[in-house]
């Protein structure tokens, strides 16, 4: 069972790594992370599982766990991983699992956390916590297991997005197409036709083999279908989502893809006009384009590591508006700072039919540099790596928030193991596309081919 327990989720192959004895155990060790505050919210964890097959036995057994812990369940059953947080923020929840491998491929599958107000599980009093008591067996039993109940908050979750929806007066609609991967995406669509758009949707069939292709929108190749049905529609917008539908990847009306750290920067720029002064989080791996445009619409740029647990955590300590990473989580303040991808859905929407740009247009401002999407290294040695990387750029500003990040005028890089998966993963971005390249050539000799 070992690796299954990440920086900020459960994460592993189903059922050599995850069964169902394993996701009982978790159920069990859910109780050591709620503290006073959480349990002054009551007693009710809520439940929710994506569309795997074997996500119905893990989430019986993570359910009959915490029942026997003592805590009371609500089980809204199949929902997307922000419908869970939504849940936990909206009823007052002590906390919240999801069954899920979000992104990974079908024979994966996982377990995603909350606490109460959906904060993080994070830190030592998170995942490292009930990897301790799983593995030790301190697993106490309540004297009287907690109730059961079934809930639907889809209707609550509809209207609360909804909300945040600014369409045009004079009823102008966009054409968008919109890509569920055959992922959580796809019970979206409802609040989708709501949106005032001509929703154009592919793979909104739910299967979690993921027929079509990977519910990754991270890789470029799993853009591909979305961005020719884009350019055969016409359409203004393309957007597709992540297996449980956390995240969101843009494509523009050519069908070219938008860099998930472009629209960290459109949507933090978009909301601090509304609400000047306010902080706006990226993630390290982010274009410096990202805080120069944050800090031009008066806002306070905060650098972050990579993770839903940092981001949600540091946008609450700094009272932030926002914040994005480059996988395309994207966190709101007015969402329990929670991710919420088909909020940064609407957020577009709203700069479209308010900006009088296409969304070529919208991004052009922040094309300011040459930079490589994320590339993955196998690499036995992590950190042997990264401490020969440091050596060889010593002359450079270094930092080790994530990984590495090695800083000169013209470029930079960031190199840091993957949380989910066995690799070193790079990002490389300077100031004309000819030097990046060249950089690109000189780490790749350095990292081994990509894979």
């Amino acid at each position: 069972m070992a690796g299954i327990f990440k920086a900020y989720d459960v994460r592993g192959t189903y059922p050599d790594q995850l069964d169902e004895a394993m996701a009982h155990k978790i159920g069990q060790a859910f109780q050591w992370v709620l503290d006073d505050e959480d349990r002054a919210c009551g007693n009710t964890v809520v439940v929710s599982h994506d569309m795997r097959s074997h996500s119905v036995p893990l989430v019986r057994e993570v359910i009959a766990g915490l029942r026997e812990s003592g805590l009371d369940v609500l089980d809204i059953g199949l929902a997307t991983t922000p419908m869970n947080y939504f849940a936990v923020g909206s009823l007052g929840a002590v906390g919240g699992i999801q069954v899920t491998a979000s992104h990974n491929p079908a024979r994966y599958n996982g377990v995603k956390f909350s606490r109460h107000g959906a904060r993080p599980v994070s830190g030592d009093h998170g995942i490292p916590l009930i990897e301790e008591k799983v593995h030790s067996g301190d697993l106490p039993l309540a004297a009287k297991p907690g109730k059961l109940e079934h809930g639907d908050v889809f209707d609550a979750y509809a209207e609360h997005i909804l909300s945040f929806l600014e369409p045009p007066t004079d009823g102008r609609r966009l054409k968008v197409v919109v890509d569920a991967a055959n992922g959580m995406g796809t019970i979206y669509k409802p609040i989708l036709e709501r949106m005032h758009i001509e929703l154009i949707p592919l793979y909104f069939e739910l299967d979690g083999t993921f027929p079509n292709h990977e519910a990754n929108p991270l890789k470029l190749e799993n853009l591909e279908d979305l961005s020719a049905a884009v350019l055969e529609h016409g359409a203004d917008l393309g957007v597709s989502f992540d297996g449980d539908a956390d995240r969101s990847a843009f494509v523009d009306e050519r069908g070219e893809p938008v860099g998930s750290d472009l629209i960290t920067a459109l949507i933090g720029g978009e909301l601090l006009d509304r609400d000047p002064g306010r902080a706006v989080l990226f993630d390290l791996r982010s274009s410096r384009a990202v805080p120069e445009y944050i800090a031009e619409h008066g806002g306070k740029p905060v650098r972050e590591r990579v993770g839903h647990s940092f981001m949600k955590a540091t946008l609450r300590k700094e009272h932030g508006i926002f914040g994005g990473e480059l996988a395309g989580h994207y966190y709101f303040r007015d969402n329990y700072n929670a991710d919420c991808a088909i909020l940064a859905v609407v957020e577009i929407l709203n700069l479209l039919w308010h900006g009088g740009k296409s969304m070529s247009q919208l991004v052009a401002p922040l094309e300011r540099y040459a930079k490589t999407p994320e590339i993955n290294f196998q690499v036995e040695d992590k950190e042997g790596k990264m401490k020969a990387l440091a050596e060889r750029y010593k002359d450079a500003h270094i930092d080790y928030l994530d990984g590495i990040t090695i800083e000169y005028p013209t470029w930079w890089c960031n190199v840091r193991p993957s949380n989910t998966e066995p690799y070193l993963r790079l990002v490389l971005e300077a100031s004309t596309r000819e030097e990046m390249e060249q950089r690109r050539a000189e780490l790749v000799a350095q990292l081994g081919e990509p894979v």
